[in-house]
């Protein structure tokens, strides 16, 4: 059966280049805006959107994520609202879309449910922030064959055992992380990534996407040029934070991105 985030990669291999992957919290600052945001990152150029689940206690997000997070319940936002977002977006655009969520809103919604419900809703993929996959391993619910790309995420402090065993489960694309942390665009990626994409490389023929700290089109253009992916959250969110009462907000994001678009699918650089 054809996947999007498949066929997504495979189409820019076929020309050379890198995918961008956009992060939004969903229902930041409304769900209508989130529609509208995500809409215009597709148009902009973004290969794949990720979406993050607005939870009460993020604890691998940074401050700007945090803040989106709350701002998103303070509007609403639950996760039946994040899969009717998903799904006014497939009315007219195919782009891929992860959600980024933590296990407790999922296990609240019902997790075998989840999984049918998000893939009827439009849902490519899932990264789940708080769940290792050695206790994934463990667990039942997880057994289950699931129509869903389970995300990887590896960071650079990982051991070479480790890197091998979470590239070898890997599906979609691999979220490399730039650098050790939480989310926030506080620190530029590091130098060293193309050593951290080859080790993960070593392992897998999943596509590797690096992201943390990219906020300029010339750092996007450096993650690009030794990796399948540039994930940029942080910066895009910090936009909506900023502008969020600005009438043209999905217009604002959509050009603060386009640089950034620009530069992964080495248009400019």
């Amino acid at each position: 059966m054809s996947c999007r985030i498949d066929d997504t990669f495979k189409q820019l291999k076929k020309t050379n280049n890198s995918a961008f992957i956009a992060y939004v919290a969903a229902g930041d600052p409304t769900l209508d805006l989130s529609l509208e945001i995500i809409c215009g990152l597709a148009d902009a150029g973004a290969d794949v959107i990720e979406l993050g689940v607005p939870f009460s206690d993020p604890l691998a997000d940074g401050e700007v994520n945090q803040l989106a997070a709350a701002r998103a319940l303070k509007a609403g936002c639950t996760l039946p609202k994040v899969l009717d977002l998903v799904r006014d977006f497939r009315t007219t655009h195919q782009t891929p879309i992860v959600l980024f969520s933590y296990l407790n809103p999922i296990f609240a919604f019902g997790y075998d449910t989840f999984i049918t419900t998000a893939k009827e809703a439009g849902v490519d993929g899932l990264l789940l922030l708080d769940l290792p996959p050695d206790e994934a391993a463990q667990s039942r619910e997880f057994q289950h064959e699931s129509p869903l790309k389970s995300i990887t995420l590896i960071a650079p402090s990982s051991p070479e055992h480790r890197i091998a065993s979470l590239a070898k489960q890997s599906e979609g694309f691999i979220y490399a992380l730039s650098r050790t942390g939480v989310t926030g665009a506080q620190a530029a990626p590091s130098k060293g990534i193309g050593k951290i994409v080859a080790a993960i490389k070593a392992h897998t023929d999943v596509p590797v996407c690096v992201g943390f700290g990219i906020t300029s089109p010339e750092q996007a253009a450096m993650v690009a040029s030794v990796s399948d992916g540039v994930i940029v959250g942080s910066a895009i969110v910090n936009q909506i934070a900023k502008n969020a009462d600005n009438p043209n907000l999905a217009q604002i994001v959509k050009d603060f991105a386009q640089p950034l678009i620009d530069a992964s699918h080495k248009k400019s650089f």
